[in-house]
């Protein structure tokens, strides 16, 4: 197997030299480089990362745990993080939650034992809180996507109660008064802020709230199609759902299609997040769309941020602004418009 000094003598430069190439941590003349690299292909030189990452104390490795990647939303902050890490020469390992207190532990677990540098967490609700702010104080550094508080980190997410109250308020201008959310587990913190953004609308309008029409719970797609059959049962049942996520409104979709209430006729719908290609839908979605690849993208400079200077104390929070999009699901005419 060649080695470094195979390179050198090859490219007749001294094994430092050779060294600077492969790792950039001196400017290398340009004709010096090409003849290195050229050795480099001849010889079939291949590094020694793991005797590599010793000597840095690094493995070029981050790990990244998502509370749920089948989600649209969540897959695209996966490539974002991706994308961005490959351009600084990392190796992304992700985990899926799966929405699951315990498996998040122990993906954090087995990713800080694979000493990754730093970890991307989107937390599940009831999130182990101290594990984390015990990996950062070991030294590794976490920044939070998505779902954001629970310890002090770097961290990205998107704007929640206002568009969330802006929607709402949307739908109160087309005369509806009894709106229903289809909200999910009061924990999750976006779901939560999603909530606040619904009440505080509600409140704007003069519209006491009905507890009856706040649907808490897991959030889950099936858990959601039960509870909106129920309400959309009643006598003076909604004339619009809200959902605080794509799980969501599968399972508003789902109750209205089985009972037989066609949208906005029947009943008038707009969600957070929403679906690929909403525009396939008929009628077409309203829908609250966040900057997904974007966050991911973010958080993954966040993250290298803090790799390249691990003494600083302040942390940074970002939020994005999402899109919003009326369509016809809510009773908007015609092709809708978006609102950034």
């Amino acid at each position: 197997m060649a080695t470094i000094v195979d390179v050198a003598a090859l490219a007749g430069v001294s094994t430092s030299t050779v060294s600077h190439v492969l790792n950039g941590t001196r400017p290398v003349r340009e004709d010096t480089r090409e003849r290195v690299e050229e050795a480099i292909r001849a010889t079939g030189y291949r590094r020694d990362s793991v005797a590599r990452a010793m000597r840095r104390s690094r493995t070029d490795s981050i790990g990244l745990v998502v509370s749920d990647v089948t989600q649209p939303a969540f897959a695209e902050m996966v490539r974002g993080v991706e994308r961005e890490a490959a351009a600084a020469g990392h190796t992304l390992l992700l985990a899926n939650s799966g929405e699951d207190p315990a498996r998040e532990l122990r993906a954090l677990h087995a990713l800080t034992e694979r000493r990754v540098d730093g970890l991307i967490i989107a937390p599940v609700g009831r999130s182990h809180s101290k594990e984390m702010a015990d990996i950062q104080q070991r030294g590794t550094p976490v920044v939070l996507m998505d779902r954001l508080g629970g310890i002090r980190a770097d961290q990205v997410g998107v704007e929640n109660a206002a568009p969330m109250r802006e929607v709402v308020l949307h739908l109160v201008e087309h005369g509806h008064r009894r709106i229903a959310l289809a909200g999910g587990d009061a924990t999750v913190s976006t779901v939560a802020e999603r909530r606040r953004g619904y009440l505080e609308a509600l409140t704007e309008a003069g519209i006491e709230a009905d507890d009856s029409l706040v649907l808490m719970g897991s959030g889950l797609a099936a858990d959601v199609r039960r509870q909106v059959t129920g309400i959309l049962g009643m006598a003076d049942r909604p004339t619009a759902v809200v959902a605080v996520s794509t799980e969501a409104a599968i399972g508003v979709l789902e109750a209205a299609g089985a009972l037989e209430l066609r949208t906005p006729r029947d009943i008038a719908f707009a969600t957070f997040d929403g679906f690929p290609n909403a525009d396939l839908f008929r009628p077409r979605l309203t829908t609250v769309t966040q900057p997904a690849y974007e966050i991911g993208s973010t958080a993954m400079q966040l993250l290298l941020s803090r790799l390249e200077d691990d003494t600083k104390t302040s942390y940074r929070s970002v939020r994005l602004a999402p899109e919003i999009t009326y369509r016809e699901s809510c009773g908007c005419p015609g092709r809708g418009g978006a609102v950034s």
